[in-house]
């Protein structure tokens, strides 16, 4: 079998355009003073210092308050027990988790110018210690007694911590209906 050739192709001949030269343009320099990059942020720590141990001197300045000028007038316990509820109802609006860990707390006059907390435990004394400050300093110049001292006590009485048992909730269910009596007696039930 014989392939066809293919026929040559026919070459148009192909006009020539004039070359165009391109305009020269001068570029100039500029310099600048400043970096054209971003500078980096300092973070304020300077190893060199660090390794220097450059340690400065913290003064710190205190202020003492003559508590001999102060008023020193009397106050009840009615006066303790208003501010404190007073204050817990604005801590129940304004910060619910306070409230909840303070609200169980007993404020008592025990003498003439001291002021016994009682506490029910260590965490919810953190909380207190967090508006602490603000309630004394405020009830302080709302009877004008500024030698008020301030004594914590822990008061293992308002935390129970009871042990129920399954045994226990089901005798407390077997009062409020009589006939799980006769269905344990029955059915024999595991409460241990």
């Amino acid at each position: 079998m014989k392939v066809p050739e293919k026929a040559p192709e026919k070459k148009e001949p192909i006009a020539e355009k004039p070359v165009q030269q391109p305009e020269t343009i001068q570029e100039t320099a500029v310099k600048t003073t400043k970096p054209l990059s971003r500078q980096g942020i300092s973070s304020g720590f300077s190893i060199n210092s660090f390794l220097n141990n450059e340690e400065k001197e913290v003064k710190e300045e205190t202020v003492a308050v003559k508590i001999e000028n102060l008023p020193k007038n009397h106050f009840t316990d009615t006066d303790l027990q208003m501010e404190w509820n007073l204050m817990l109802k604005q801590l129940q609006t304004r910060n619910s988790f306070v409230f909840n860990a303070v609200k169980t707390f007993k404020l008592i006059k025990s003498g003439e110018n001291t002021i016994k907390v009682l506490y029910p435990s260590d965490s919810a004394k953190a909380e207190f210690d967090k508006i602490a400050g603000e309630f004394f300093n405020h009830f302080k110049t709302k009877v004008h007694n500024h030698a008020i001292e301030i004594d914590y006590q822990r008061d293992f009485d308002s935390l129970k911590i009871e042990v129920v048992t399954k045994r226990k909730m089901f005798e407390k269910f077997i009062e409020k209906n009589p006939l799980l009596k006769d269905l344990d007696d029955l059915m024999k039930f595991d409460l241990t």
